[in-house]
């Protein structure tokens, strides 16, 4: 088994190099991406018949370049600026429900939205009824604040 290993380094490499890329799918940071390109680096040299202790070197090295050149421009393209994606509640902000519990001045209530109760307050003057319909102004934990739309 050894010699089978010893004799097809590039295996090796490319088991390595799937395993990275496996393992990437958990994190989402790409580093390991790195190392998957480090080892699929190293998987051409073992075919081309580079010694061992070199295909070390050439992965360590493929590694630390990619991480230095590569993933800035992996996160940079996966993450875009322009594409911000509020999630959890954030998401919230800006979006209409109806209110089911009357919000009291200095009180709370509760709005529906999206089928989703949230406990509510107003910065406005006067209470807010039943069944209006309400837009999202702010969140503070769990807690919205909203106004009438």
């Amino acid at each position: 088994m050894i010699e089978y290993i010893i004799a097809n380094l590039w295996l090796l490499w490319t088991i390595i190099a799937l395993v990275c890329l496996v393992l990437e799918l958990s994190s989402g940071d790409f580093y390991v991406t790195c190392f998957a390109i480090g080892a699929a680096v190293s998987a051409i040299a073992a075919l081309a018949g580079v010694p061992f202790w070199l295909q070390v070197l050439i992965f360590a090295v493929a590694s630390v370049l990619s991480i230095w050149l590569i993933r800035p421009a992996l996160v940079r393209w996966l993450h875009k600026p322009e594409q911000e994606r509020l999630s959890n509640a954030d998401a919230l902000i800006g979006r209409t429900g109806d209110v089911v519990e009357q919000i009291p001045v200095g009180g709370y209530g509760c709005v529906r939205i999206d089928g989703d109760y949230w406990k509510a307050v107003t910065d406005g003057s006067e209470p807010i009824a039943v069944g209006t319909k309400v837009r999202v102004c702010k969140r503070e934990s769990i807690i919205i604040t909203v106004e009438r739309v």
